[in-house]
């Protein structure tokens, strides 16, 4: 693999591998998933500090997952992240193949504000399903207060705050419903975008977070990275083996590892309602989305600086991925990546020597 950070990206070391430092400015355009956001604004800051005597800059931007597949398909983004795997609409739309490239997997959390908790409010899977089918109106309703004898709750009205834009966030939440929900997955379904029974909607992690926080009542989803920066509360969950867990990288590596037994050859993975005592129930990986040929770049130097890229977000990069909030790639799962990677093409011919 490049180890591009490692190896100081000097001049000397570029040009033994054939890339070009005199050109004009390289610059590569990724944009969607804000799932794992915080994260990739920690990756294009430190590649592109690491790469600034070289004249190639990479830049995302969070805009959610469908949008990121948009410019993918329209060619407008070089590359997209996305936390929903392409279905088989969006794959035939492509005007050529794309490989899913899993970066990291996080979780998500349900934040809520509700004025006279005190505590962690604990939630389960058929708990959330029914507030966000409607069917679980008030903080007092007797599945709550069973999941929470603790807890004084008052007799407030939910107020559901869901997704406005297609996001890979909500299609991680919807999976998860699906998979403990008969109901959910029989009305509503798992997609990046759905048509929610109830609620309103806000664009973005920061639009749910916003309206969460200004609402009395409000309950919605985020990604763990997210809440944890801005300080929002949030639910514990009772996993698939009847386990009260809260949001934890050690949670999405418990899950992981119980999903994980054999590997799909797309890499489209779900480690959603994971068995074990230690998994965390709402979680997932994300993806780099990139063209497997990268001739309609017409310029190969750029194609060899993103597939630089790519290599070191899943090798060098992966240090920091815990920090931010998120687990990085398990053993078998770089292993694979590795593979994709190495089989990406300008015209043809390899970039990964």
């Amino acid at each position: 693999m490049f180890k591009t950070l490692s190896r100081g990206l000097v001049v000397a070391g570029l040009m033994l591998a054939g890339v070009g430092v005199a050109q004009a400015e390289t610059r590569i355009q990724g944009g969607g998933a804000s799932f794992p956001a915080p994260l990739y604004a920690k990756w294009t800051a430190a590649f592109n500090e690491a790469n600034k005597n070289v004249g190639v800059t990479v830049d995302y931007q969070q805009s959610g997952s469908g949008a990121g597949i948009k410019g993918l398909t329209d060619r407008t983004l070089d590359f997209a992240g996305s936390d929903a795997p392409l279905t088989d609409a969006q794959e035939k739309a492509l005007p050529a193949t794309a490989l899913h490239i899993p970066s990291v997997a996080g979780p998500e959390v349900m934040i809520y504000n509700v004025a006279e908790i005190k505590g962690q409010l604990t939630l389960d899977g058929a708990t959330v399903a029914n507030i966000f089918l409607g069917k679980i109106t008030k903080w007092d309703d007797a599945a709550i207060k069973k999941l929470n004898p603790n807890i004084a709750l008052p007799s407030k009205d939910i107020v559901v705050v869901h997704r406005a834009d297609g996001s890979g966030t909500t299609y991680i939440f919807t999976n998860y419903l699906a998979k403990v929900s008969a109901d959910w997955k029989d009305t509503v379904g798992n997609g990046a975008s759905v048509k929610w029974p109830t609620g309103q909607g806000g664009k973005g992690n920061p639009g749910v977070a916003d309206v969460v926080k200004r609402v009395d009542g409000a309950i919605g989803y985020v990604e763990y990275a997210y809440a944890k920066s801005n300080q929002l509360a949030y639910a514990a969950q009772v996993n698939k083996a009847g386990k009260t867990v809260t949001a934890s990288i050690e949670g999405v590596e418990a899950a992981a590892a119980e999903s994980l037994k054999e590997l799909p050859a797309d890499l489209k993975i779900s480690i959603t309602d994971a068995p074990g005592d230690a998994s965390y129930p709402i979680c997932g990986f994300t993806y780099l989305l990139v063209y497997q040929d990268l001739g309609y770049f017409k310029d190969k130097t750029k194609a060899e600086w993103l597939v630089k890229y790519i290599d070191w977000c899943v090798t060098d990069g992966q240090a920091l991925a815990k920090d931010v909030g998120y687990a990085k790639l398990p053993a078998d799962v770089a292993k694979k990546v590795d593979e994709k990677i190495r089989s990406i093409k300008f015209d043809g011919q390899d970039l990964m020597k």
